[in-house]
């Protein structure tokens, strides 16, 4: 009975020294990839904390972030579209809509090229530099700016390191004004919308954040691929660097204490240690969701090239467009659409009980916490002059089914002949259609931009869900299964979304503090392997 207790003993002591190579082995990996990861920790820790203070706690504001939508005068239409196209020798075009500035009405047309040009609604004539002359209203408009100089204009085509294509919007006009902060206003004149504003501050954020968070400077000496397999590979290293910490300095702490006896296990250690173990959880969520965010970045931004933009006849357009048969005292604006082998006019009409509030715009709220203009949509056909209901829902349906087709069609010349091919919705049932007026952050967040869109959700194996924006019949998102699975850890994982029931001051403190513990223990491992060493 006496050999038992030995031979239990013994079994034990033979087994801490295996345990204890396999623990001195994990503990030389964890300071061996930690050390190899302390940049771009620093990097990423860094620029992550300064986005809540720059997105949120520091957003600078602005006076005006959209055009109040009201009325037209159908008196200030002395001509019709019509008569200015034929006036001006326009036998073709790809869309019209009504634009009024500077106490005067236009027609703004998009040639068969794609070029805005402005014809005043009056006399027909043609507005020279009319598309940079209505950019520069905008501008000053939502910056309520009349008085200091523009020291300068630029059409921007493709997105930038300052322009990211996180706007969404291209092409647009970039007004630069002469004044303290540098401010710089970016527009779409197509559509009249904002689609952001840096200051001098704001702009040295975000090529902060492009450098050291997105890690744009690797751009600079290869290529996206590059730059991805890189990110990749650093949080995939911190992601095992905080399990090795883990496994260390909580599952195997006490027989770690034993293999180490000769260190120190107060001052730096200690707080590395202690900390270390409470933050691993944070350090895990922001790479496993960096690492999984960054593997949707492969493919190439094409959503700005998703637009149908067939070619109008003039002569095709038989109803006058100022004597169409609607309620006057509501219209807003007019475009037009081809559905079904029929020419219609799109009328943007105000709600039957709308109000227009001429307060100003409280410059203080937040563009997704804002209230967006509520109107009706009509079409009318151009032939028989008598509207047709229910037609957006099945213009945006047609829409789906076209971008749907992954071949290039004359109508859609903006859209990417190499887009991958994917299966076509005509047959497909829909699940469901809605109408979003609203950014709602876990469907349709703030970050797409545009509204009103419709959203055609279809029974397909990857849940495939369509938004479209019909006035500009372009598709405003498309999100799929996988989509949504990415989003959601980002969001959670990334972007603290779980805190949301805290608010987002307390969100965004919590990522804040997070992110600056994770940079605090990095910079306390590198201290401890320098004093070592």
């Amino acid at each position: 009975m006496n050999n038992t207790p030995k031979e239990k003993k013994s079994s034990k002591k033979k087994d801490s020294k295996f345990v204890k190579k396999i623990k001195q082995k994990v503990y030389a990996w964890h300071r061996t990839i930690g050390i190899i990861t302390i940049i771009p920790v620093i990097f990423w820790t860094l620029s992550g904390l300064m986005h809540p203070f720059m997105a949120h706690f520091f957003k600078p504001t602005i006076a005006n972030e959209r055009i109040e939508s009201k009325p037209i005068d159908k008196t200030q239409l002395t001509l019709s579209i019509q008569q200015v196209l034929e006036k001006n020798k326009i036998t073709e075009f790809k869309n019209f809509r009504i634009v009024s500035f500077d106490n005067s009405t236009f027609y703004q047309v998009k040639t068969v090229k794609g070029e805005l040009i402005y014809f005043n609604t009056s006399d027909a004539k043609k507005l020279e530099d009319g598309d940079q002359k209505y950019a520069h209203w905008l501008s000053r408009y939502f910056l309520d700016d009349q008085k200091n100089p523009i020291s300068k204009t630029d059409l921007v085509t493709e997105f930038t390191s300052q322009y990211k294509y996180i706007n969404r919007y291209l092409p647009v006009y970039k007004t630069t004004f002469n004044r303290p902060d540098g401010m710089e206003v970016y527009v779409e004149t197509a559509s009249g919308k904002l689609a952001t504003y840096n200051p001098k501050s704001r702009q040295a954020f975000i090529w902060f954040f492009d450098t050291f968070h997105n890690w744009a400077f690797i751009d600079w000496i290869s290529n996206n691929s590059i730059r991805i397999v890189v990110m990749f590979a650093f949080l995939s290293i911190i992601f095992f660097s905080a399990i090795s910490g883990i496994l260390i300095y909580g599952l195997f702490w006490k027989q770690f204490k034993k293999t180490d006896s000769l260190t120190s296990k107060k001052g730096l250690r200690k707080y590395h240690r202690q900390i270390g173990i409470w933050i691993s959880l944070f350090t895990l969520t922001f790479a496993f969701s960096g690492a999984y965010h960054a593997t949707t970045k492969w493919n190439p931004y094409t959503l700005d090239k998703m637009v149908y933009e067939p070619v109008f006849n003039t002569k095709d357009i038989q109803t006058p467009s100022n004597a169409i048969a609607l309620d006057w005292n509501r219209f807003e604006n007019l475009s037009i659409i081809t559905l079904n082998d029929s020419l219609y006019y799109r009328c943007q009409m105000a709600l039957v009980k709308k109000k227009y509030d001429t307060s100003k715009t409280d410059s203080k709220s937040k563009w997704d916490k804002k209230e967006n203009p509520k109107s009706e949509t009509i079409y009318i056909n151009t032939t028989t002059n008598k509207s047709t209901t229910n037609l957006d829902i099945e213009y945006a349906k047609f829409l789906a089914v076209y971008f749907s087709d992954g071949d290039s069609k004359p109508a859609c010349c903006e859209m990417d002949s190499g887009t991958e091919s994917k299966q076509t919705l005509e047959n497909v049932p829909l699940l469901e259609t809605k109408v979003i007026t609203e950014f709602e952050s876990r469907e349709y967040g703030f970050a797409n931009k545009r509204l009103p869109v419709i959203k055609l959700a279809y029974d397909t194996p990857e849940k495939t869900t369509y938004f479209i924006e019909t006035s500009t019949s372009r598709l405003a998102a498309v999100i799929e299964n996988s989509d949504v699975i990415e989003g959601y850890s980002f969001a959670i994982f990334h972007k603290f979304l779980f805190m949301d029931w805290a608010g987002k001051n307390v969100r965004d403190f919590t990522m804040v503090l997070a992110s600056l513990i994770i940079l605090i223990i990095s910079v306390l491992g590198l201290v401890l392997f320098l004093k070592k060493n």
